[in-house]
């Protein structure tokens, strides 16, 4: 779950990772349907990023708990002698990246918060998270562009069009 919240203890994490990896099949389907009709590029590829950041998040639950030990002061150890801190699909998503912009203190004069530390940017993040956000913001922004043009219905007022008259019927 998002920044490490917990969902109902072990039985939750192994319902949300397997729940993940019946989603990553239907958007799987969806993809291929998405590429036989020759739908929209830009859609095909909003999709493709939503299932490979999906695909990534599914990969770290499942062996990362197997093959690290426990995060201590953020770093954990590839193939402990002891093994690692969980079982297959109760493993945690890797987060790996942290780009913290401004570092400081609020001014001693600013309302409430004078004078206690700010972090702009503070949250960790890693690339398969990255993927679904580009995805689904991507499909959001630009859905109109993805959506095939629709034909405008005919007037039902309309006289119906005669086929024009070959020079025989003419000369009749």
């Amino acid at each position: 779950m998002a920044f490490g919240l917990e969902f109902g203890g072990s039985f939750g994490k192994l319902f949300l990772s397997l729940f993940r990896i019946i989603l990553v099949g239907g958007i799987g389907w969806y993809l291929l349907h998405l590429i036989k009709t020759k739908a929209h590029p830009g859609m095909i590829a909003c999709f493709s990023l939503i299932f490979a950041g999906a695909i990534g998040n599914i990969i770290d639950s499942a062996f990362y708990g197997l093959i690290f030990s426990d995060s201590e002061m953020g770093l954990a150890k590839l193939f402990p002698p002891e093994g690692g801190y969980g079982t297959f699909l109760h493993g945690r998503v890797v987060d790996m990246l942290y780009f913290p912009l401004i570092d400081g203190h609020f001014p001693q004069w600013f309302p409430i918060w004078g004078g206690e530390q700010f972090m702009f940017f503070r949250p960790i993040f890693n690339i398969a998270d990255s993927s679904i956000t580009v995805g689904v913001a991507s499909l959001l922004i630009f859905q109109s562009k993805f959506a095939p043009a629709k034909a405008e219905p005919e007037s039902k007022q309309s006289e119906p069009v005669l086929p024009e008259k070959t020079e025989e019927q003419n000369i009749l």
